[in-house]
């Protein structure tokens, strides 16, 4: 799709075919990425000094943070990575260095790239591919041939008919041998507490350039053999230099760093157990958002225009215990609604990959084909309601157990009784679950 094209209406209409609700959230979202559009437009001396401003989501868990920030990613093709705050810890403390988040972000925007240029050459590639499995291959069939008059024409004749069975995958379980790169790294642990990463070092890629890949023979059968060279030959045949180049701007530019559960490291530091770092990661991350530059093995990286979006539930803290700095890099914020029996009711039946769906398809391999009446629909999205309601709200997310629960016995017995259609009203919907709805304390626990 054309970047002119997306505008914050468009934006939010494709939002709606994959996430249920959370306008508000889909609306400040989806101005961010114009804004972003926009300031491509800028003359140079401007567009420095435009950076993006970082979105803060807030809402319960399962209410679809995480869905807006992937699908909108993969909406704009921007590199994206999630990254859960309590996963990193202040510097001086064993854990992950905040700066990691930056490089492998780096590491997926060039491998977005990479698998975008292999696929521009993947015909050329596969022909290339073809051609080496063959010289493999014909050896066998010729060792006992000696050169006499037309022998040339019958090596292209008995090349051609070995060719047509090997794309028609009669020779698919020949094995050859091949030769294939095997990449290792020695294992080495810098004397700091929280390792390499804790000294701002990209070690990994520092060795991985120290030491290179060493050949080794894999006995390989035809068929996966011919996958490896094609992945060979299209690696000799895109460069690599531009692939670097790219997906570094690509991180640059246009990455997204979403960071789930930012309120669990919200707290007053304690000096000692879990809670001693809380306001060090915050210190930490805050020079990443604010902008900064980070060491990695394909170069060095700027995070001025990196869009972070930052998500939280804020059940028992609140936005403003983050540090005040931390606090002002986050200036947009959505809340998202948390979602009910009618909510539920649209999930289970109106996205584009909605769970429905996706089971339907599931057992239709098997050769069952269900239906799903309204009111089965209804009521499990009211099961689901109610079991969040006394217990614990887990959003969106207490739809799975329901329905898993739903089809626990189609599903497993989905092989015996093939080919079936089955039909599932409310009435099944309750008989399947009424053993677990009935003790309030196997509810919690189960479901």
């Amino acid at each position: 799709m054309d970047p002119r094209d997306l505008t914050p209406a468009r934006i939010v209409e494709e939002l709606d075919r994959h996430i249920v609700g959370q306008d508000a959230a889909k609306r400040v979202v989806a101005v961010a990425i114009r804004n972003r559009w926009r300031r491509q437009q800028l003359p140079l001396e401007m567009r420095a000094d435009f950076s993006p401003k970082n979105i803060l989501l807030i809402g319960s868990t399962g209410v679809g943070k995480t869905e807006i920030a992937r699908r909108l990613a993969q909406l704009v093709s921007a590199p994206f990575i999630k990254v859960e705050a309590t996963r990193y810890t202040e510097v001086g403390y064993v854990g992950r260095d905040v700066e990691s988040i930056v490089r492998d972000l780096v590491e997926i925007s060039v491998s977005m790239v990479k698998a975008e240029e292999m696929a521009k050459v993947r015909k050329r590639s596969d022909e290339l591919a073809e051609e080496r499995l063959l010289d493999m291959l014909l050896p066998r069939r010729s060792e006992a041939s000696t050169p006499v008059e037309g022998a040339a024409e019958r090596a292209a004749e008995s090349r051609q008919k070995l060719r047509e069975k090997l794309r028609a995958g009669e020779l698919d379980s020949r094995e050859v041998e091949v030769q294939v790169e095997e990449r290792q790294t020695p294992f080495m642990q810098v004397f700091s507490p929280g390792g390499m990463e804790e000294v701002g070092m990209d070690m990994p890629g520092a060795l991985g350039n120290m030491f290179p890949p060493r050949q080794v023979t894999r006995r390989l059968s035809a068929g996966e053999a011919r996958r490896v060279l094609a992945g060979q030959e299209a690696e000799k045949l895109i460069d690599r230099e531009r692939v670097t180049r790219e997906g570094l701007r690509r991180a640059q530019e246009s990455g997204i760093i979403f960071i789930d559960e930012i309120d669990k490291i919200v707290g007053a530091d304690k000096g000692s157990g879990p809670d001693v770092s809380r306001g060090g990661v915050q210190r930490d991350l805050l020079p990443i958002v604010e902008g900064a530059t980070v060491n990695t093995r394909y170069g060095v990286v700027k995070t001025d225009y990196v869009l972070f979006i930052a998500a939280g539930a804020f059940s028992i803290s609140k936005p403003s215990d983050l540090i005040p700095e931390l606090q002002g890099r986050f200036p947009l914020r959505a809340e998202l609604k948390s979602l009910g029996r009618a909510d539920f009711i649209r999930i289970l039946t109106e996205p584009k990959s909605a769970m429905l769906k996706q089971y339907t398809a599931l057992l239709e391999t098997e050769g069952i084909r269900v239906e799903f009446r309204q009111d089965a629909v209804e009521e499990m999205a009211t099961i689901a309601a109610e079991i969040n309601t006394s217990t614990q709200d887990i959003g969106a997310r207490r739809l799975s157990t329901v329905v898993e629960n739903v089809l626990d016995d189609v599903s497993f017995n989905a092989p015996s009784l093939s080919p079936a259609n089955i039909t599932i009203d409310a009435k099944y919907v309750r008989d399947r679950l009424k053993g677990l709805l009935a003790d309030e304390d196997v509810k919690k626990y189960i479901l």
